[in-house]
């Protein structure tokens, strides 16, 4: 089964989208609630936001399997990024509204667990794993963007409502500050959006793994809030006009990334000349 799709790109930035997916094998699918079923938490219709992002020569990897199957952004071994949080489980069993995703008796036990670790967890992870390599060996520098979006408000996880874009670099650790400090200042710029860094979106296990600016590797994960582009409600429409809005923003965002990635690897073989 196929679980995951890859474009290679022509710069060395990577676009991850891991909640995008909504597939669920039949076999899981029927131990599931119709909460479970309707998956009121996938990041519907990212994939169709960052459309262009090959255009700007972005590797692309996206999910195809429902993060209900296994939640890509979760460590295997279950240590928690912010601790102190309430978060679902690498095999969620409730869904952000606590609502049951499995019949009772029918949730996944440890053996099931690590079967969908190793069936759909690990697949995606060896693909983004070998490319950041392949892109920081070929230029020098590897710059990984896991988009993610969200409900503007989410009561189980946050007080409030939350920014249009959440910047997240696991307080800092994931990314270099100078290319932290532009993607701020374009999103700063905006009139219409609102922003944060490192607010009460930090970052999850994918960026916090693979962020090694010491290696030249950089992950910055951004969670969108839906309402900027789809209904938050079932049954959850894209909204173009929403999506035409907001769009330009992202794709400041990615040129920036873009940009500061070949200034970068120009940097990279100045240095190895010397």
């Amino acid at each position: 089964m196929e679980t995951f799709r890859f474009q290679p790109g022509e710069t060395p930035v990577l676009l991850s989208i891991p909640h995008v997916g909504t597939m669920i094998p039949p076999d899981i699918a029927s131990a599931m609630t119709p909460e479970g079923l309707a998956q009121p938490d996938v990041d519907r219709h990212l994939d169709r936001l960052y459309h262009f992002a090959p255009a700007l020569g972005i590797g692309f990897l996206t999910a195809l399997c429902s993060r209900y199957v296994v939640d890509l952004n979760r460590d295997p071994d279950g240590v928690l990024p912010q601790p102190g949080q309430d978060p679902t489980e690498i095999c969620p069993l409730t869904t952000f509204d606590r609502a049951p995703i499995y019949r009772p008796g029918l949730e996944p036990d440890r053996a099931e667990i690590e079967r969908r670790v190793g069936a759909y967890w690990r697949p995606y992870h060896e693909q983004m794993r070998s490319e950041l390599r392949a892109l920081r060996d070929r230029y020098g520098v590897a710059i990984l963007f896991d988009a993610h979006s969200v409900r503007s408000t989410v009561p189980r996880f946050f007080d409030g409502t939350l920014p249009d874009f959440n910047l997240g670099t696991g307080d800092g650790s994931s990314a270099a500050q100078p290319l932290v400090v532009r993607l701020m200042n374009v999103l700063s710029a905006s009139e219409r959006y609102s922003a944060a860094l490192n607010g009460r979106l930090r970052g999850g296990f994918i960026i916090r793994s693979y962020g090694q600016p010491e290696e030249n590797i950089h992950a910055i994960q951004l969670e969108l809030t839906q309402s900027t582009y789809m209904e938050e409600d079932s049954p959850y429409h894209f909204r173009p006009t929403l999506a035409a809005e907001v769009k330009p923003s992202l794709e400041r965002l990615l040129s920036v990334v873009v940009e500061w990635a070949w200034q970068k690897a120009s940097g990279q073989r100045r240095a190895a000349f010397l």
